[in-house]
């Protein structure tokens, strides 16, 4: 199985891309490729600049790394409430391409904070909109408290209860 990663999140220190390259390490039988946001970094989508200039390479780019995977698992960042601005643009530019940007394939979402709310927000929007989108919701976990229930050092959880959980969902992408 090829599950393509990648944090909804454009920071080099982001903790959601540590939680969804954890996330990833367990599934067995699999190879992984986790993807930064900031090498997919395009003008701000906008119809007039659609009909100027077209749709961006890194859009069909990023849309054909979709298309060559199995499965998805995206862990965002919340800003204020929603999408992080660099998800966002990318996600406009590719449903330009097709509206269906997760084109069928199995999805796992996650989303974490240094705050209690584990970036919950976020979460309940992308996991509502997920099947508009053609995205096979397998499951979704929000971790609150990302440095109380992480470890650094190690890169995985410490909380056992949530690494449970999150073991359950990585399974049913098998």
């Amino acid at each position: 199985m090829k599950i393509l990663a990648f944090a909804g999140s454009s920071s080099t220190r982001s903790i959601n891309k540590k939680l969804v390259t954890y996330a990833c390490s367990l599934v067995e039988n699999s190879t992984t490729e986790v993807l930064d946001l900031n090498d997919y970094e395009m003008p701000i989508f906008s119809e007039d600049r659609e009909n100027d200039s077209g749709i961006p390479s890194l859009a069909h780019d990023f849309f054909n790394k979709i298309s060559l995977c199995d499965a998805l698992v995206i862990s965002f960042a919340e800003h204020n409430g929603s999408y992080s601005a660099a998800y966002k643009n990318i996600f406009d530019w590719c449903s330009r391409i097709n509206a269906k940007v997760f084109q069928g394939k199995k999805l796992i979402l996650l989303a974490t904070s240094p705050g209690p709310s584990g970036a919950s927000s976020v979460l309940t929007g992308a996991v509502g909109s997920a099947p508009f989108f053609s995205g096979d919701l397998k499951g979704f976990l929000s971790v609150p408290s990302f440095y109380e229930n992480f470890d650094l050092e190690n890169s995985c959880l410490k909380a056992d209860d949530i690494n449970e959980q999150l073991q359950l969902l990585m399974a049913k992408l098998s």
